[in-house]
């Protein structure tokens, strides 16, 4: 476990640098091309450089999530639009490649941000450690329903752990919420969002407790929380990462949930929102197939295992002679 929370945290936070990250040259006309080629051959694979003709489509792209800068070229005031609520760092990294090009011009950057985060959330990562709160509450339910429920039927586990997502959920979006103010609009939807998240762990990790039995904890740990908080984008998101956790970024079950967030709570076009839900429901869904596969296991050990034999008559009277003993 130590070796691989080391691989998968060091792989992917050690060294975060742009990656066809997009970015945007605002205007039209001969300089504003010049300028973006430059960028583009200077950059090489680093930076995806396009141009847009005007402010209000730069922003546009900004707010539908396609950008992660777009810079106004001016001889004195140059400006660059950001959106934080994308993702901090991104943000962060494009100002850096910017105030670089404003600085040729020996000119001042200024930053505008289009859509900025909750009060609560400065730095745009409080729905990381949301992510983190709800995976721990759900994947360690996951080892307490599998002891203290040895006994009970699949289907009875499986009801336990419906119950238990509702209460994990219900704690991470309080404490998201009135508590630390992460979360300061639009609560039910990200509940909503973290009960799909939160049910589709413990489904999956109760359906794996049957056949992995004490493996299921080191399972969970590799799946949610090494390949899944790397990958959630809450952090550094894809244009900063290498390609392996951009892959699973596209489809990872803490990347829905983050990327699902975000687009409610930042982006009015609402962006990806549709499809980071459906991917919710789709690991849920994963999930109940795997309770339904160790179902039909649990069942077909039932019926093989073997009956013990009806007592002889004469251990019948042992047994009575005993009980008779006892009582006297």
């Amino acid at each position: 476990m130590c070796l691989g929370m080391g691989l998968a945290y060091l792989a992917a936070f050690h060294a975060p640098e742009p990656n066809g990250m997009k970015v945007a040259v605002v205007g039209t006309g001969a300089r504003v091309q010049v300028l973006a080629q430059t960028l583009k051959d200077e950059a090489g694979d680093a930076l995806d450089v396009t141009t847009v003709p005007t402010r209000d489509a730069a922003v546009d792209r900004l707010t539908d999530r396609d950008l992660a800068g777009a810079y106004v070229p001016s001889a004195e005031h140059p400006r660059l639009l950001v959106a934080r609520g994308n993702s901090d760092t991104t943000a962060t990294a494009a100002e850096s490649v910017f105030r670089a090009v404003a600085a040729r011009e020996h000119a001042v950057l200024t930053v505008t941000d289009v859509a900025p985060t909750a009060q609560g959330d400065p730095t745009g990562q409080g729905l990381f450690f949301v992510l983190v709160t709800i995976s721990i509450g759900s994947y360690a339910s996951v080892a307490a329903i599998g002891a203290a429920g040895a006994a009970l039927r699949l289907w009875t586990r499986a009801a336990v752990g419906l119950a238990t997502s509702l209460v994990v959920s219900t704690i991470g979006i309080a404490l998201a919420g009135p508590v630390f103010h992460i979360v300061d609009h639009d609560r039910a939807g990200v509940w909503g969002m973290a009960w799909l998240y939160s049910a589709g762990i413990i489904a999956i990790g109760v359906g794996l407790h049957t056949f992995l039995k004490r493996w299921t904890t080191p399972a969970m740990m590799t799946l949610f929380v090494m390949l899944n908080f790397t990958t959630s984008g809450g952090i550094f998101r894809p244009e900063l990462q290498d390609g392996f956790f951009g892959a699973l970024h596209a489809f990872w079950n803490g990347a829905g949930f983050v990327e699902g967030v975000r687009d409610l709570l930042y982006f009015p076009s609402g962006g990806e929102l549709g499809g980071r839900v459906a991917s919710l429901v789709v690991w849920l869904g994963v999930g109940v197939l795997a309770l339904a596969a160790a179902d039909r296991a649990e069942r077909r050990a039932r019926r093989a295992a073997p009956t013990a034999p009806l007592p002889t008559a004469g251990e019948r009277r042992a047994e009575e002679e005993v009980g008779e003993a006892v009582a006297a």
